[in-house]
């Protein structure tokens, strides 16, 4: 399972248009997620690969060691990684040596480039003699991303299955004692068994007890506490990114039913509210306004964000940005409760599909806290 070949041709495509839009002849990226994005090509962390695109719509991939198999690629150059099994610490300069070769003779004029991440090799073996010479293509792609085509979201599925069956062992085993340290090693390998090979990235943030969140801790859970899980494996470069809460000895307090209760109420006005054309930001901001009616808890963070490539990505429900949803999107939406009154609160998240007239709910799973 991966990326399409048809599926990088219709993103190359988009990403023409906005190229024409903007007068650019040529886009140079490395950021790894574009570089996926639009060849298909998943870069292993510790390795260095570039992607050229130019207005006629040739891609040329160059990738670490060998050529990958189904790239969206018109011509794929490779340079060594590796020598006798050893990591190179000069790879993005053996990798703008193969991008020298490739754009022999070619005009720097017009040319783009992903700026957030694209360094001084790749943009002198474009033929860039100053940083200035180059447009930032980044906003770019990052708002082009957004969409998310039918590959995509089969590789986020997966992700977000293993997801689902993480919380479902969480529930089998979390009681009173239960050590975090403990518990996070057991999710792992159950997402890990999920996928049925190794995870690109971290399994997500939270995994504390009676905390708002943070890393596992050499701590153990007691009874009436409450437990964040906060989760987010990445599947062959595309991330999952969804929250669960578990009263550890299944007995949740009137209190933190109240809390639950109002916390479902955001997840009916997601779904009620959200469309094309929609302004995140107002979405935010009438979430705040219903949890802040609750008197023992406080709502103090986003209420979700983009998801895909990358962690966090647009839209924003955020009071930061007044990003407006569009079709395609992919986004999270958490809100969450917390004090001392509710030892020590909830988050509950759910991930959706912008559709054409509303959302899709791709986390259909228990949100109980029992």
């Amino acid at each position: 399972m991966g990326l399409t070949v048809e599926g990088c041709r219709r993103r190359q495509q988009r990403v023409l248009e906005r190229m024409q839009e903007r007068n650019v002849a040529r886009l140079v990226v490395t950021r790894p997620e574009h570089v996926q994005y639009l060849s298909g090509f998943h870069t292993h962390h510790l390795m260095a690969s570039i992607v050229t695109l130019d207005s006629a719509g040739k891609l040329t991939l160059i990738v670490p060691n060998r050529e990958p198999e189904d790239a969206a690629a018109d011509e794929i150059m490779t340079y060594e990684a590796q020598w006798h099994s050893t990591l190179r610490p000069e790879q993005q300069a053996a990798a703008a040596e193969q991008l020298q070769l490739a754009l022999r003779g070619a005009s720097s004029i017009g040319m783009a480039v992903d700026g957030a991440y694209t360094g001084i090799h790749t943009l002198t073996a474009a033929g860039m003699v100053s940083v200035a010479d180059a447009v930032d293509f980044e906003p770019d792609l990052w708002r082009l991303r957004r969409r998310k085509d039918s590959d995509e979201l089969e590789l986020m599925q997966k992700a977000i299955d293993c997801t689902e069956a993480m919380y479902l062992h969480a529930r089998e085993v979390v009681e009173p004692g239960i050590h975090e340290i403990e518990l996070f090693n057991e999710l792992q390998a159950v997402a890990v068994s999920t996928a049925g090979e190794p995870l690109t990235a971290l399994l997500g943030n939270d995994f504390q007890c009676n905390s708002r969140g943070g890393p596992p801790r050499d701590n153990r859970a007691e009874a009436g506490q409450l437990y964040i899980l906060d989760l987010g494996p990445c599947y062959r470069g595309y991330y999952a990114d969804n929250c669960r809460t578990i009263s550890v000895d299944r007995q949740p307090t009137e209190l933190q039913m109240q809390a639950w209760d109002l916390i479902q109420e955001v997840f009916a006005l997601i779904e009620r509210e959200v469309r094309p054309g929609v302004h995140a930001k107002q979405i935010f901001e009438s979430v705040q306004q219903l949890l802040g009616e609750f008197p023992h808890g406080t709502f103090p963070h986003h209420l979700g964000h983009g998801v895909g490539l990358y962690p966090h990505e647009a839209p924003h429900l955020n009071p930061f940005w007044d990003d407006i949803f569009e079709q395609g999107d992919v986004f999270t939406v958490e809100p969450g409760l917390y004090g001392e009154a509710l030892a020590f609160g909830m988050r509950l998240e759910n991930n959706y599909r912008v559709t054409d007239n509303g959302v899709h709910l791709l986390t259909p799973f228990n949100l109980e806290l029992a």
